[in-house]
């Protein structure tokens, strides 16, 4: 028995245990997120619950549990219970709502029961009662004017389109150029005196200007004219009319008579609508396209930043510093850099670069905005900073290990040829080391992706209006506040109204988090493995 102990084989066991053990909780953790999320998008049958007082309730079923009726501690009973989304929030003012499987009388699934899923106000369910144009009746019942329904959404969700393109777009440019003009005419008052005549020019294009905004502005009220003409009245289930424009209406279906083919596609429609199209209903529906720019944008700058720096200090520590007691009080200081909370880096970097760089580039080069500050506040430029001061030490330490595994022969052979230090250095240590410098990017892009904390007060926002990039002139916009999905999952998780709604959008992005880390981490795993390839002399 003393000998197997020495034999070191109960360590390969309880090691192997320990990596099986990892291996479940992760599969374990990944099943759950995809279970929950995945689902999110299904077309659920609609049930139509008959209670035995009479009243009738319409809806998805989305849980069941077993409750416990006791609390006195004299008995344990239980009751079942069963969860509906019932919808309509401008009905009942709720979406969800349990029910005691005893006071069920009988479920049914009618085949024209109507889900209706609206820009504001969550889903609708019911039946059609009428379909109203110019305040003439265009058709009334289920079966009639379901065919109508269908003909008049593409038709609205193109004015729809239109609509936010001319706001999100041409008035949106044509607010930017007035501001922009502004500012250079207060700018030219402060630095240039009273000149009139570059004055009165900026003054014309302004005018000009907002005369375009005006048409662009006609043109609006035109189409949201159009947009509330044709009006849907819906029948819930308890008798109550609601009367909306079917602007509102993003798509209607009816899972009910939906075969599994249709419902496939929806399916696919409504994943392609989570990850191309903004977000709608304080973030608890429509898309998160915004938060995955943002993050992966925020991930590239990081990187670009984090990479050079981290390599040029260690090469410095490993390769040209003289190794005494100062240099190991330096390494000592970046392995417990590594261990500092981020929320610490976050009011470092709201102190350093917003208050004092931001602060400093404003009053240089956007004097005229001020008071207003431009990058004197949070923005994508310092988030992505602060990430890069957060996971500098990863790439630091990674690439030292990487440089002292580069064989001294190698160096010394490049030397005996006659190349220059920095020359070996360039060509030979830096490719061979390149495996492990990648190794400390893909640590610094997996630690920064998740990071939540920092980011809450150094530029992310529950909702930005624009993209850090878009058309206009200079075209990336590094000042501008932006979307996180990591921030997303905690304001739709723990900051939503409704709770119960959310938490399947938590789960979605959650997955979705987890795969936009998984694709960086797999690029920077190839690129890695063909520079391993390239560099077979590397013992790293």
């Amino acid at each position: 028995m003393k000998k197997f102990w020495k034999s070191g084989d109960p360590f390969i066991w309880l090691t192997g245990v320990a990596l099986m053990f990892s291996l479940l909780m992760i599969a374990g953790l990944m099943y759950l997120i995809a279970a929950k999320g995945l689902g999110f998008f299904w077309p659920s049958d609609v049930a139509q619950v008959r209670l035995k007082d009479g009243r009738k309730l319409l809806g998805e079923i989305t849980d069941r549990e077993k409750v416990k009726t006791d609390y006195s501690g004299e008995s344990d009973t239980f009751t079942q219970r069963t969860q509906l989304k019932i919808g309509n929030r401008d009905l009942y003012g709720l979406d969800f709502r349990w029910v005691d499987n005893d006071e069920i009388e009988d479920i049914t699934y009618p085949e024209y029961s109507v889900v209706l899923e609206r820009r504001e106000w969550g889903n609708m369910y019911g039946f059609i009662k009428e379909i109203t144009g110019n305040g003439t009746v265009k058709c009334a019942g289920n079966q009639d004017c379901w065919p109508v329904l269908e003909s008049l959404l593409p038709q609205y969700n193109k004015i729809y389109k239109e609509i936010k393109a001319i706001e999100k777009g041409e008035i949106g440019g044509i607010n930017r150029e007035i501001e922009h003009l502004r500012l250079e005419i207060r700018g030219l008052g402060t630095k240039e005196g009273d000149n009139r005549e570059k004055i009165n020019k900026l003054e014309a294009r302004v005018e000009e200007q907002e005369a375009i905004y005006r048409e662009k502005e006609e043109k609006l009220s035109a189409l949201y004219k159009e947009f509330n003409e044709d009006k849907i009245t819906m029948t819930s289930v308890d008798g109550r009319d609601k009367e909306m424009p079917v602007g509102n209406i993003v798509r209607a279906f009816r899972p009910n008579a939906m075969s599994w083919l249709e419902k496939a596609s929806l399916y696919l429609s409504k994943m392609w609508e989570f990850v191309s199209e903004d977000p709608r209903e304080a973030n608890t529906e429509g898309g998160v396209f915004p938060a995955i720019f943002g993050t992966i944008m925020m991930v590239l700058i990081m990187s670009i930043v984090v990479l050079p720096f981290g390599v040029l200090a260690a090469l410095y520590l490993r390769e040209y510093a003289k190794q005494g007691t100062l240099v190991r009080l330096v390494r000592i200081c970046v392995n417990n850099l590594a261990g500092v909370p981020s929320i610490v880096f976050g009011v470092f970097a709201v102190g350093f670069f917003i208050y004092g760089l931001g602060s400093t580039i404003d009053s240089l080069f956007y004097s005229e905005a001020l008071p207003n500050p431009t990058f004197g506040t949070g923005g994508i430029l310092w988030a992505s900073l602060t990430l890069a001061l957060l996971t500098v030490p990863v790439v630091i330490v990674a690439t030292e290990e990487g440089l002292a595994a580069v064989p001294r022969e190698i160096r010394d052979g490049s030397l005996a040829l006659g190349a220059t230090k920095f020359e070996t250095t360039w060509k030979i240590v830096i490719p061979s080391a390149m495996p492990a410098i990648l190794t400390g990017l893909i640590l610094a892009i997996a630690r920064a992706t998740g990071e939540v904390a920092p980011l809450m007060i150094t530029g992310v926002v529950k909702l930005a209006p624009e993209l850090p990039i878009d058309g206009y002139f200079p075209y990336v916009h590094l000042e501008r506040k932006f979307m996180h999905l990591g921030f997303h999952i905690y304001d739709v998780g723990f900051q939503s109204p409704n709770v119960e709604a959310a938490k399947p959008m938590v789960f979605t992005t959650a997955l979705l988090l987890i795969l936009i880390v998984i694709v960086l981490n797999l690029t920077a795993i190839i690129i890695r493995n063909q520079l391993r390839k390239k560099y077979t002399t590397s013992a790293v």
